[in-house]
């Protein structure tokens, strides 16, 4: 019989802690130190994460601890000694999303398991097999995956996986959203989303307001029997920022009908959306139904009060601890050690060894002396079931060895319920700091489309060019002409799904077929696809989020030549990264903000327009153009270019191999324009442009 998946409940203060393991969570997932997504909840301190531990594990649940935010170079220090802190807490196991952070974890913590976080944007099989080669345990899937994709996955999958159930959608890709960043300074990445997907915005000039990015609360607890039979070992609420009765009513229902093997009530429906919900519900990404109906705002009614005091009574008063039944087993006969075993109900064993009992020189040892030393088990989480005792006749022992005995049993059996709470620590390999290259960086051009492409700017000789993959199908002489003059680099989208894998191996087999040796990829799993699709020379696109020089190492160790660093780093912070690898950063053009699954101008309008020219247009009147992406996903771009044309010498002493002009909307006129500039010549400068984050920077 398949194993039951646990139910992971959110846990954003020591209350909330209390509220989920009172409704039944067999794990919580909590925030400690800044290096969590989750920034601006209570977390816990050092002595709060102790005692957490403590308080989860007599009750029978798992502690896992986030950090789970992108790290700098000059933060690893700290990161080391939060590393240490969660290690001899005796956390179960620590998410991160970084890299660069994993590699950290591995080196001080090599016995505590890692997972990786969805801000890591797996969702295909090769992410996960690729994460479990880099040491992790588990695997928490994106949310945009329908039950097909995750059973697909879960058929082949080496490590454990964790699916969302309930709670917020972010509209874009987890882990792919710079909008909070870029407009706001508050990085989601970094843990301070300043969730600009609820904001009201308009699309285009002349529409009425609206909130086109604001997903409703997924709720899939009609399914989770279905993905616990699927093989999910984690199911996951979603809701950190929440407060305590929130996460008892959650946990509360979802608990109960996972352990009952039955569907949802309509009243435990109700209970959920009184408690929280932003016009409904929705399982549009799991049922594979985008559009209209996946879309909502939270209501300004509150939670009933009656709802929440009944929530409060579920975990204000003693919450005993777990007490687990056991099966003894003790066998004293003359001229051999005493012998005592123990079994619980999930098949763990265990057998100890006493003394060699005597002759009895007055009253021999009774069965029922033993029995009555062996039921003491006060004091631990066990509770003797059944006792099966077996004495040979006319021996004496000492009662203090068999309690001595009973002790030593159940603390062994103790051990496997606990992780040990001294756990083996190692050195962080800082590693040599590379010393940044003097010489400048090399001018590389990324396009849309093929029609960017000019004579003239393939005369100006970029050392790369960067083309989507899906160009590569009716481009083929144009293409070809390029690469007879420049390297041309095969761009992969962002996201594959499994489902559509097939497809983008064929438009490989194009690029390949034209002599193209080198891809880009923006994902983990990708790193691993374009090598199968016979491509040697593979670079790091920005959706991997490399912040850190210990990021850089990991995806060299995945065999990648090259990086392009996160557009989040100031000048100063690419200059700490050391270089272990070409590094690349972008000088020129309109950052993506988002990557949508659900396609904004359809999901809005219904109708298939997305290669007309559309803009999210918000309160201020600002406007961010909306392009289409592989198969029919959205990316929303920046309102203004970065421009940095002017400012050669601040980016040409970072010591980054390449710089990259990003052309999105521009004809191929305008890329021209654009080069001339960064090579200093021409007057071309954009009527409005911004800086990006590479002087101001982000929280």
């Amino acid at each position: 019989m398949a194993k039951r998946a646990e139910i992971l409940a959110p846990a954003g203060s020591p209350e909330a802690l209390r509220a989920a393991v009172a409704n039944g969570a067999d794990a919580v997932y909590l925030g400690y130190g800044d290096f969590n997504a989750r920034r601006l909840a209570k977390n816990f301190t050092a002595d709060d994460l102790r005692s957490a531990c403590d308080f989860c594990h007599k009750r029978g649940a798992r502690v896992y601890v986030t950090v789970n935010t992108l790290v700098r170079d000059r933060e690893l220090a700290e990161v080391e000694k939060l590393c240490r802190d969660i290690n001899r807490a005796g956390v179960d196991a620590v998410i991160v999303a970084d890299l660069g952070v994993a590699r950290l974890f591995r080196e001080v913590a090599p016995e505590l398991p890692i997972h990786a976080s969805t801000q890591m944007t797996v969702h295909n099989l090769e992410g996960v097999i690729t994460l479990s080669e880099l040491g992790f345990s588990r695997v928490v899937l994106a949310r945009e995956l329908s039950h097909e994709e995750i059973r697909h996955i879960c058929k082949s999958s080496p490590v454990e996986l964790e699916v969302f159930v309930h709670g917020a959608l972010c509209m874009c890709w987890s882990g792919q959203c710079e909008m909070s960043a870029v407009i706001g300074r508050r990085s989601g990445n970094r843990g301070l989303c300043a969730q600009p997907c609820r904001m009201q915005y308009k699309l285009g000039e002349t529409a009425a307001p609206g909130y086109p990015l604001s997903l409703r609360d997924l709720c899939l607890v009609d399914y989770i029997t279905e993905l616990s039979e699927m093989g999910v070992a984690s199911l996951k609420i979603e809701g950190r920022m929440k407060r305590p009765e929130y996460v008892a009513a959650v946990t509360g229902i979802y608990s109960r009908v996972l352990r009952e093997g039955r569907a949802a009530t309509d009243k435990e429906k109700k209970v959920l959306a009184d408690i929280f919900s932003r016009e409904g519900f929705t399982d549009g990404y799991y049922k594979n139904r985008l559009g209209r109906d996946m879309f909502g705002i939270r209501a300004e009614t509150a939670a009933p009060e009656g709802l929440l005091a009944a929530m409060r009574k579920t975990y204000e008063g003693d919450i005993p601890e777990l007490r687990e039944d056991i099966e003894l087993y003790c066998i004293i006969e003359k001229d051999k050690p005493a012998l005592l075993a123990a079994g619980d109900m999930h098949g763990r064993r265990v057998l100890v060894q006493g003394p060699v009992p005597e002759p009895a020189l007055r009253v021999p040892l009774s069965e029922e002396n033993v029995c009555a030393q062996l039921q003491k088990t006060g004091g631990t989480r066990f509770v003797a079931k059944s006792i099966n005792v077996k004495v040979g006749e006319g021996l004496a022992l000492a009662l203090s060895a068999i309690n001595a005995m009973r002790r030593e049993c159940l603390g062994e059996l103790e051990e496997h319920y606990s992780p040990k709470k001294e756990r083996c620590e190692g050195k962080f390999n800082v590693g040599f700091k590379l010393v940044n290259r003097k010489e400048p960086p090399k001018l590389t051009v990324s396009v849309r489309s093929v029609s960017q492409i000019s004579d003239a700017l393939i005369e100006r000789a970029p050392e790369l060019i960067y083309i989507p993959l899906t160009e590569f199908e009716n481009n083929t002489e144009a293409i070809a002409a390029a690469a007879k003059k420049t390297k041309v680099v095969a761009r992969f989208p962002r996201i594959i799904k499994d489902t559509e894998a097939d497809e983008i191996k064929r438009l490989a087999k194009l690029a390949a077929d034209m002599g193209i040796a080198c891809a880009s990829v923006g994902n983990i799993g990708h790193i691993r696809l374009s090598s199968e699709c016979g491509f040697s020379d593979i670079r790091a696109d920005y959706g991997l989020n490399i912040t850190n020089s210990h990021a850089l190492r990991e995806i060299r160790r995945r065999g990648a030549i090259s990086a392009l660093l996160s557009p989040e780093l100031t000048f100063a912070q690419i200059r700490d990264v050391s270089k272990i690898i070409d590094t690349e950063a972008i000088v020129y053009g309109r950052l993506p903000l988002m990557i949508c699954e659900n396609c904004v101008i359809r999901a809005q309008t219904g109708a298939c327009v997305c290669d007309n020219h559309h803009v999210l247009v918000d309160r201020t009147g600002v406007s961010f153009p909306i392009v289409r992406e592989f198969n029919h996903r959205t990316v929303i771009l920046n309102s203004q270019k970065i421009y940095l044309g002017d400012k050669r010498r601040d980016w040409e002493r970072c010591g980054l191999a390449y710089a990259r002009l990003e052309f999105t909307s521009e004809n191929a006129r305008e890329c021209v324009q654009v080069y001339d500039a960064y090579l200093g010549r021409g007057d071309y400068m954009p009527h409005e442009y911004t800086r990006g984050l590479y002087y101001r920077g982000v929280e």
